[in-house]
């Protein structure tokens, strides 16, 4: 018997969604008060009682959390820029080599230090006078510096203040943000003597590190810890903004087409927010009379063809733009096969979690031998995302551009939904009811309680009595999208286990 077969992977039974609407909305709540407190019984994690709390915290609208602070680090190229952030974060997620101008674009990761959460943002190397690609770096970094709350310059103290240094310290002095100072490569105590030289930069006290071995790194963010803020100056939270979209695909598809169009033909709208009216990142634009921000659009059309790992700093972007967007526009291009590429690029946007909307590009170009082919790809390699809406467009004359708009609006509004804990436990037991998980071993796990832990996307925990197979918490996302929709954004089903506590 096949998976699907086993867990009842057929269309839902009209009694199952009456028994859920027969029910009251006091009725559900009193049943998941009585499941609740049905817990107390178990043994809890205080991870576990944090997320039970938020549940009984949560009001009408996603909870919004204060914006973290950004501490941006500057310096000119191959000083270890990349190597310190890898150092701060814990793990190898900057792309370090051995040569001045691997990083290219500012790219921000999330960070931790002492239980203070922050946000760390990696930059291309600083030069003056620079020319071409190289001036687009540097301002990159500059545009990084002006969104930060605290910089870290970061200098070779092996090499020492240099004419470039002092020009850095020149835009830094000018942009009036915390700065520290730090001595990079001092990997023992007999090159310490090298950093005292970096007195004469004018910026205080030199923060003596090695980004390699992680000596010094410690005090480093100590002492960044005093100068950044609880919560961020720069970065907030925009309520009733434009909504942020990612435009991504393959190269080729039509990306710089589709953004030309909405630009050109319905006019770009100027942002006043600091630093997007020099940022070639992001771009304003409107659709059948909607605004929106696209994101990281520009970069990924415009990406340096690199002699090596070319599709590897092109990904690089398009994570970066995924972790500032609320949704991606993911383009196929239909007059070529679906490849492993567009597959990969989609997958990238399911692990970020951002909601989906996928945009058959050409569509004026297709003719009925290729319809049939696509379709049957569309069923083959598409079926993980058979959720997420589709809009066939031309980007290059705009025909059907404005049906992006109430695709993107359907997809954020499922990214933002969330199910009440009554109706979700309501859910849950018509659900098991129906088809209850199958005896493994002996025995039968039960769903003790379940909760939407949060929104963007929506996850939902379920404390159980025993491991759920795989299969049937595949079970469990198919029945949520049939009954609440949540049409174009990933859903998670996660389970807690939980014993009985013991009695003493």
């Amino acid at each position: 018997m096949s998976e699907q077969d086993e867990y009842g992977d057929v269309p839902i039974s009209p009694d199952f969604v009456e028994k859920l609407n027969s029910l009251t909305d006091d009725e559900a709540e009193n049943r998941a008060k009585a499941l609740r407190s049905g817990l107390d019984e178990f043994d809890l994690d205080e991870d576990d009682l944090r997320v039970l709390e938020a549940d009984l915290d949560w009001s009408d609208g996603p909870v919004m959390l204060p914006a973290l602070p950004v501490l941006a680090i500057v310096g000119r190229p191959n000083v270890g820029k990349s190597a310190l952030v890898n150092r701060i974060l814990g793990r190898r997620e900057a792309v370090v080599e051995d040569k001045p101008g691997v990083t290219r674009d500012r790219i921000s990761y999330k960070a931790e230090w002492n239980e203070r959460k922050f946000t760390i943002v990696d930059t291309g190397g600083w030069e003056p006078d620079a020319k071409g690609i190289d001036k687009s770096v540097a301002i990159q970094a500059e545009i990084a510096v002006e969104l930060a709350d605290a910089v870290l310059f970061v200098v070779d103290a092996l090499v020492g203040a240099t004419s470039t240094d002092e020009r850095v310290v020149k835009m830094l002095r000018a942009s009036g943000k915390p700065v520290l100072l730090v001595a990079n490569k001092i990997d023992d105590m007999r090159q310490e003597p090298e950093a005292a030289a970096l007195w004469s930069l004018g910026l205080g006290e030199p923060y003596p590190v090695s980004a390699l071995h992680g000596r010094g790194v410690a005090d480093m963010l100590d002492a960044a810890m005093k100068v950044l803020p609880k919560v961020s100056s720069v970065a907030k939270e925009e309520f009733g903004g434009p909504r942020r979209v990612a435009l991504i695909g393959r190269p080729n598809v039509g990306k710089s087409s589709l953004l030309n169009r909405a630009v050109g033909s319905e006019r770009a709208v100027v942002n006043d927010l600091a630093g997007t009216t020099r940022d070639p990142i992001d771009e304003q634009v409107e659709i059948a009379g909607k605004i929106w921000r696209f994101v990281d659009t520009a970069g990924i059309r415009r990406r340096v063809r690199l002699q090596q790992g070319a599709d590897f700093y092109a990904s690089l972007r398009t994570a970066a733009a995924l972790e500032r967007a609320e949704v991606a526009v993911v383009l196929l291009d239909v007059t070529e096969p679906i490849s492993e590429q567009d597959i990969r690029i989609i997958d990238m946007v399911l692990e970020s979690g951002r909601a989906l909307v996928l945009a058959f590009n050409k569509w004026d170009m297709l003719d009925d031998e290729r319809r049939r082919y696509l379709e049957r790809e569309i069923e083959q390699d598409l079926a993980h995302v058979d959720w997420a809406p589709r809009v066939n467009i031309s980007a290059k004359t705009g025909r059907h551009l404005e049906k992006l708009v109430p695709a993107l609006e359907v997809a954020l509004d499922s990214w933002d939904k969330r199910i009440p804990t009554g109706k979700l436990n309501a859910f849950i037991h018509e659900l098991v009811m129906e088809t209850p998980h199958p005896v493994r071993g002996g025995k039968q796990p039960r769903i003790l309680f379940g909760t939407q832990a949060s929104t963007r996307p929506p996850k939902f925990v379920l404390f159980t009595t025993g491991f759920l197979d795989p299969g049937y918490r595949r079970f469990i996302q198919r029945r949520l999208r049939e009954t609440y929709g949540f049409e174009g954004t990933p859903i998670e089903v996660g389970m807690r286990i939980r014993e009985k506590r013991k009695r003493t």
